[in-house]
């Protein structure tokens, strides 16, 4: 079983860096929450790492695929609670492709698969929220 171990160091205010594969990583609140806005905020790169994580698969069977695509983006729409601990209560993610004659059928089971199967960060979270996602194709 694998491990992966990172740390994440206070600099200042509500600043804290995290070196992260060599790539250096600024979380940080709002100005309106009495941050300085020098970094995302974490839950939001909770988003991030689902869309990431799903997107590298669905790329990964596209290409294998022999699907052009002229363009791929992933959206994550996420409820919040509002009352602490704010948590997300449901996520929907959605899948858009844009190019010249896609393969609808094909791309549907790349996101399937990535969804339902290969997707660590959406496995996790499902097992905590409710999920879904949609399939949108752009001719």
């Amino acid at each position: 079983m694998a491990t992966h171990s990172i740390k994440t160091s206070w600099r200042e205010n509500n600043i804290f860096d995290t070196d992260l594969d060599g790539h250096k990583v600024t979380i940080d609140l709002g100005e309106d929450q009495g941050g300085n806005n020098a970094g995302p905020r974490p839950k939001k790169l909770m988003l991030v790492a689902a869309t990431g994580c799903s997107g590298l698969d669905v790329v990964e069977m596209v290409r294998k695929m022999r699907i052009d695509l002229k363009g791929f983006d992933i959206r994550i729409d996420a409820e919040m609670s509002d009352e602490h601990p704010k948590v997300y209560t449901s996520m929907k993610v959605v899948y858009e492709f844009t190019g010249d004659n896609l393969p609808v059928e094909k791309l549907e089971r790349a996101c399937k698969l990535s969804f339902d199967k290969y997707c660590g960060v959406l496995a996790l979270y499902k097992s905590a929220v409710p999920v879904t996602y949609e399939v949108v194709i752009h001719n």
